[in-house]
């Protein structure tokens, strides 16, 4: 068994990536959403739509990125396409780890956000490394740990759910 370091396969150039996203994104909103892929696709992930709060702005901030399904919860990985550094998402998720998540053929649906630790982080990263086989060559490639992220249902108030509180009761 050897316990050299898998050499990481070739990755575009940043802004090859970037124009991809920009190209994804756009492709999403003309489609209305008809083109994220599910898990049961062939490459096993699926694509979600990530609405964060942006934690300088508190402005809604709208991604596109892969997710597994775990029980209820959905699982990414705050990769940063393989660059250095982890992605604006998730540090608007470490600030503010209430969001919207919109799957495809699906209403959005309301989240919370937190790191997998421990066993269940290995357990994630195990799922996905049987998907990807250079997930670990990639994020070797890496000077940080790769967050493994989990976003678990929630309950909304009536104010996001688009209504307002209901007046109090005199009871």
């Amino acid at each position: 068994m050897s316990t050299a370091t898998p050499e990481a396969p070739k990755l575009p150039p940043a802004w090859f990536k970037h124009a991809f996203w920009r190209a994804h994104r756009l492709l999403h909103r003309l489609s209305g959403g008809r083109f994220l892929w599910t898990p049961a696709s062939k490459r096993g992930w699926g694509a979600l739509r990530l609405t964060t709060t942006g934690r300088r702005s508190g402005q809604p901030r709208t991604v596109i990125i892969g997710y597994i399904e775990d029980g209820p919860n959905l699982v990414t990985m705050a990769m940063n396409g393989w660059d250095e550094g982890h992605p604006a998402w998730w540090f608007n998720l470490e600030a503010e780890p209430d969001a919207t998540v919109r799957l495809a053929h699906e209403r959005p649906r309301a989240v919370r956000a937190r790191a997998a630790t421990g066993d269940e982080r290995d357990r994630l990263w195990k799922r996905w490394a049987d998907i990807d086989t250079d997930l670990d060559a990639y994020a070797a490639s890496r000077w940080a740990i790769t967050p493994v992220v989990v976003l678990e249902p929630r309950e909304t108030s009536p104010t996001e759910a688009g209504g307002t509180r209901p007046p109090p009761s005199n009871t």
